[in-house]
């Protein structure tokens, strides 16, 4: 299934018509990149991440990388911590955080819908709340009927990414993240990797466990390819650039959509390609955490009500 997200998003690559990737804006990108300065996303221990057990973190890591998604609106949902004002992923994981601590297994089968709400209380209601619950509801019940009550435990002893990923999108629904392009299936599985990335980096860092992720593409969200635009390194046309400057909403499934996700992922693969001591799952971490030094030149990212990003 990964070689497929690759093939299939270079595919639209190569007949996209509203987003085209600039490889002499790339290749100079590229001549930046310092590889021994790439960071796993999660390795400056947010909240405290690191003073549960491994086998807890990663049970955690299940729950909330399943709902790692879409949290824009107007305004966008946030809460109040201790650090002061969270938004989106960071909201997320410091709310989840709180709550699974007090907990000695994490379980939701017999969370209330009001109970999860309250967790996740902010300024605002987050999108696809009724969603995001079931979607937990539904994890727990499969590891409880399928592993044994531990996730952890099942997949404690697999360090190689296929094979992580493969047992994530075939017993877990909430994972999948395909398209439809000019009749073809286009695969991103977005939140699946992010895991199954997660999952290995964390027993890399915690347990000093060798594993491979080097065969993982990469993630395709919003942040990314709000990055990338402000490099210049993708350019939309100009029926695109004023859809996504004006924030208006573009469909799931549609070609503006698929296209920004898979060119993305092509312009990943082709950094992974002119990089021999990087993966593309750390390039997509390096990408990721740039966003923050071009905000002050990045233009609106795309909106689309998805529960795959």
């Amino acid at each position: 299934m990964l070689e497929k997200i690759k093939v299939s998003c270079n595919y639209v690559s190569k007949n996209s018509e509203y987003v085209l990737i600039d490889y002499e804006k790339l290749d100079e990108y590229i001549n930046t990149i310092d590889c021994q300065k790439i960071k796993f996303w999660l390795s400056s221990n947010p909240y405290h991440l690191f003073d549960m057990k491994i086998d807890k973190i990663i049970n955690f890591m299940l729950i909330f990388d399943s709902i790692d998604y879409c949290f824009w609106g107007q305004p966008k949902w946030s809460i109040k911590t201790i650090e002061g004002e969270k938004d989106g992923s960071d909201a997320l994981l410091y709310a989840l955080l709180k709550y699974i601590k007090k907990l000695d297994r994490i379980d939701f089968t017999n969370l209330s819908f009001e109970e999860f709400s309250n967790i996740l209380k902010g300024n605002v209601e987050i999108p696809f709340l009724q969603d995001r619950y079931n979607t937990i509801v539904e994890i727990c019940k499969v590891v409880n009927e399928k592993m044994n009550g531990n996730f952890y435990n099942y997949i404690k002893d697999i360090s190689k990414d296929t094979e992580l990923f493969d047992i994530i999108i075939n017993n877990f629904g909430a994972f999948c993240d395909e398209r439809q392009y000019n009749g073809k299936k286009i695969y991103f599985y977005k939140l699946a990797q992010l895991l199954t990335s997660d999952i290995l980096h964390l027993k890399e860092l915690i347990d000093g466990t060798k594993v491979d992720y080097s065969n993982l593409v990469g993630c395709a969200d919003y942040k990314i390819p709000q990055t990338l635009r402000a490099l210049g390194i993708l350019v939309f046309n100009d029926e695109l650039s004023k859809i996504v400057d004006s924030r208006q909403l573009i469909p799931e499934n549609s070609k503006y959509e698929v296209e920004i996700r898979a060119n993305t992922i092509a312009v990943i693969d082709y950094i992974n390609s002119k990089l021999e001591d990087c993966c593309s799952i750390d390039i997509n971490d390096y990408l990721f955490l740039s966003s923050k030094l071009v905000k002050p030149i990045a233009k609106p990212y795309h909106l689309c009500k998805t529960k795959n990003y």
